[in-house]
């Protein structure tokens, strides 16, 4: 069972969102070429308002996704893109089904 988590919030600057709905989309696919990270999730939680959720079995596969590629995307993009300051909420996972 995968025990630790990520979530960030994304809020799309205005005439943004097909533009972070498709960022999302490729960091699924980025996802991929990450054996550490169990799940991604890219969500849209209504207009304008997104998020990501990873999960991961231990601390060093959280790390190592804080420090792969999708991260440095994000970090890249954001200024583009996101009308908030992206803050990574470290989780842990106590069920899951």
């Amino acid at each position: 069972m995968a025990k630790q988590a990520i979530w960030v919030m994304l809020k799309a600057k205005p005439g943004k969102e097909s533009e972070v709905e498709a960022f999302l989309k490729q960091g699924a696919t980025m996802s991929n070429d990450e054996p550490q990270t169990v799940t991604w999730y890219g969500v849209k939680m209504g207009p304008g308002t997104y998020g990501v959720f990873d999960t991961f079995n231990d601390e060093a596969g959280r790390d190592a996704h804080m420090n792969g590629d999708i991260a440095k995307a994000l970090m890249a993009k954001a200024p583009d893109l996101f009308a908030n300051d992206l803050k990574i909420e470290k989780m842990e996972i106590l069920a899951s089904k």
